[in-house]
This record gives structure tokens, sequence and C-alpha cells, in this order.
């Protein structure tokens, strides 16, 4: 049972909104905390980074060199959207029922096609290549997933239950809260936005590195693990309901 437990508990750390214009004070203690745990993160970027707030942030001249560095440590690079600007609403209609603001949801096909065809092109043109996605707002719809998949983008960070999942022709690593939570079963990953952390973030999130660094994945080690059996299918069906009702009723 012990044995069983540790193979199927764990945690990929996703990073969200790497751009140009970001945090960089938090990411460089970030990146001396994962070298030093030997971590492994998933870091999504945003090809072309158009968000007001974000670009009021730093700008490093040599962010494409640093991603590269990254790439050379085996970290994975995900895209995070294209521009990461909102321009629709969802008021709940996307399909993981998180509602608010989308870059994607509500879009016709073809829109949603070209800025996901312009963003891994832009990141190829850096020499940078990708196999995951996962969108701003977790606003998706159908439209979204096969706009990814005609895109031979095969994988998705984000969704709801224990362990990463088939559906709609893709894969999906599942992210359940907006805070680190390591779960005492079942494989997720975390959602952080150190752009938006002041110290004591920082330094919750090495205590949280440093209690559950045996427990922390990488990104191969968790696309491994998919299933979808009818046992996972209905674990992940009550999570999404009763999420979603949570999330519901705390925005009425």
């Amino acid at each position: 049972m012990k044995n069983f437990l540790s193979n199927n508990t764990g945690l990929l750390i996703r990073v969200d909104d790497i751009a140009e214009n970001m945090n960089w004070k938090f990411m460089d203690q970030c990146e001396l905390l994962f070298d030093k745990f030997n971590i492994k993160p998933l870091l999504g970027i945003i090809p072309e980074n158009k968000d007001k707030e974000l670009l009021k942030f730093p700008k490093n001249s040599n962010f494409w060199k640093r991603v590269h560095s990254w790439k050379e440590k085996n970290w994975e690079i995900s895209m995070h959207g294209f521009n990461h600007v909102y321009d629709n609403e969802t008021k709940f209609s996307d399909f993981f029922k998180y509602g608010g603001p989308s870059e994607f949801c509500g879009h016709e096909y073809s829109h949603q096609y070209k800025k996901i065809k312009m963003g891994k092109e832009r990141l190829l043109s850096e020499g940078i290549s990708i196999k995951s996605f996962f969108a701003p707002n977790h606003t998706y719809d159908s439209n979204t997933f096969k706009a990814l998949f005609e895109n031979d983008i095969k994988i998705v960070i984000d969704g709801y239950g224990l362990f990463p999942y088939k559906d709609h022709n893709l894969t999906f690593i599942p992210q359940l809260f907006y805070k680190e939570i390591m779960l005492p079963f079942g494989i997720q990953s975390t959602q952080i936005h150190l752009n938006y952390w002041d110290e004591n973030h920082l330094q919750r999130f090495k205590k949280f590195i440093e209690i559950n660094r045996n427990k922390i994945k990488n990104f191969d080690e968790l696309i491994k693990k998919s299933s979808d059996n009818k046992s996972t299918k209905i674990i992940r069906d009550l999570m999404k309901l009763t999420l979603i009702n949570i999330r519901k009723f705390k925005y009425r």
C-alpha cells in the first residue's frame, strides 16, 4: 500500500505568465530553489505578451536565451495562450465552468486555430518546440481543443480529477487549486503566479518545496500516469461538480 500511494501521488510545479516582462526577482529566486532540489518545473510561456498588467514588470532583453537555459536543464516549456489579452466574457459557458474573461473561449474555431498556430510558430522561431498548452484563466471551449489537436498540441495542463486523463483527443493534467496543496493521493499540477508574490509568498513556497520535495514530479513522469478507466472518470466528474458549485457559490 505504501508503494502504491508513493507511485500514485505527485505534483507538477506549473509556473504561469512567463514572459519578457515579469517579476524577475522572484523568478531568479525560484530558479535557485528548483536547482537546489533538482526540481524540473513546467513553465507557461506567453509567446506574444500584450497584457498591460504584465508589461509593467521589468523586461529581460535576454529572455529567449534564458528560456533556452531552462530547456537545457530539462525544464518543460509549455505555451500559455498567445498574447494573454482577454477579449471575451464566458459567463460560466467555458468547458471547465470557471467563468470570467477569456482569450479563447467563445471565439470561432478559425480565430482560435490561428492564434494557437501563431503562438506555436513564434516559439519555433526562437528554437522552442512545445508539446503542451494551458489557456489564461482556465477558459476553453470545444473549438479550443479542436484547434490544439489540429496544431499537433495534444496535452493540456488543466482540468479536474486525481490523475491525468484523456478527453477530446487530448491528455489533461489536472490543476485543481489556487494554492500549492499536496493531496494524500493523486496527481495534479500547481498554479503559480509569482509575478504577484511578496516576500511572504516566497518563504511559504520555499517551505512547501522543502517539505514535499520527494513528491514533486516532472512532466514526463506525470504523462505516464494518464488513465481513462471508468473509476477515474467517475472521480473526475464528482470533483468537477463539487469544485464548480463551490466556485459559483463564492461568486454569487
